[in-house]
């Protein structure tokens, strides 16, 4: 079974609900993929920093709980997770409210442990991050980095980049746009969205967005319940099936299409079929509140290509 790193932040995940009231649970882009991803059956390791407190304790539990490997997170003494808040409006989308500035994760690449953890990576089939991963960082923290999975493509590690863009996270457009040139030079696969990108390049179509990736394998999620995926050159584009269901929170919809497009490109599918399976989980979980959706709520993914 092949090994996959998803490197990122896990946070604290409040959710507002009726008369004032919240639920606690825990969230992050890249965790939430590497929880989608142990389902479907991958052995993935999830690489991050948390601190010595019950909630870090409590997250790990989580983790191990989802057959996610857990070896590969440093515990800061004195440190806690970062802390975000959700609503959701009647159609299903959401707003978010962080509380994340000193979180563990922070240190990530600064740490005397960094230069091990790193190494590390070559030791795997793939590595995942996001543009979040890339925000947590200082240029210094995000070069070191760049350059760690350029080493791993070397080394015939595969390296996968989500675009996922929060725009809060940086303090300037242009100091993203070089993060994310970077990124797109240093991944083989790159999956992007028309609602990530826009934000960077407001005046770029479809066809301008793609141009400006510079990977081999691409897809780009679109504003319509679409993607298009460009593989040599050539670009498809993929209609998603309708969303039986009633549409309650798109988050994490963008993740768990991850998780699925991975996982069926490293089980040996193509990726316009890697594409399909994407668009049925994603559209599995925005029937359901939160990010992880239960586990007897996951789709027969067989059915992404019936």
């Amino acid at each position: 079974m092949m090994r996959i790193a998803s490197i990122g932040e896990c946070m604290i995940e409040l959710r507002q609900m009726p008369g004032g009231h919240l639920t606690r649970s825990f969230g992050g882009d890249t965790l939430n993929t590497a929880v989608y991803l142990a389902r479907l059956g991958a052995r993935i390791d999830y690489i991050t920093a948390l601190g010595d407190d019950p909630l870090s304790d409590e997250m790990i539990a989580g983790w191990q709980d989802e057959r996610i490997g857990t070896g590969q997170v440093l515990r800061l003494k004195g440190k806690l997770p970062g802390l975000y808040m959700i609503e959701t409006n009647a159609a299903g989308e959401r707003r978010f409210y962080h509380w994340r500035d000193a979180s563990a994760v922070r240190g990530l690449m600064s740490l005397p442990e960094t230069d091990a953890l790193l190494a590390s990576l070559a030791g795997y089939d793939m590595v995942y991050l996001s543009a979040i991963t890339l925000s947590l960082f200082d240029m210094a923290g995000r070069e070191r980095l760049i350059a760690a999975l350029q080493l791993c493509r070397d080394r015939g590690v595969r390296v996968a980049f989500d675009t996922n863009f929060r725009a809060r996270g940086w303090p300037d457009l242009d100091l993203a746009r070089d993060a994310f040139g970077q990124a797109f030079a240093a991944s083989d696969i790159v999956l992007a969205s028309v609602e990530d990108l826009s934000a960077l390049y407001p005046d770029d179509g479809e066809d301008a967005l793609l141009d400006r990736i510079d990977a081999d394998e691409v897809v780009l999620k679109l504003a319509t319940p679409a993607s298009i995926v460009r593989t040599n050159d050539k670009a498809t584009r993929i209609e998603a099936q309708p969303v039986t269901g009633t549409v309650v929170d798109t988050t994490a919809a963008g993740d768990s299409f991850a998780a699925a497009y991975l996982h069926a490109r490293l089980s040996g599918s193509d990726p316009v079929a890697s594409a399909k399976a994407g668009h049925h989980l994603a559209g599995t979980v925005v029937c359901h509140p939160g990010a992880i959706i239960p586990r007897e709520a996951m789709p027969d993914m067989r059915e992404s290509t019936s």
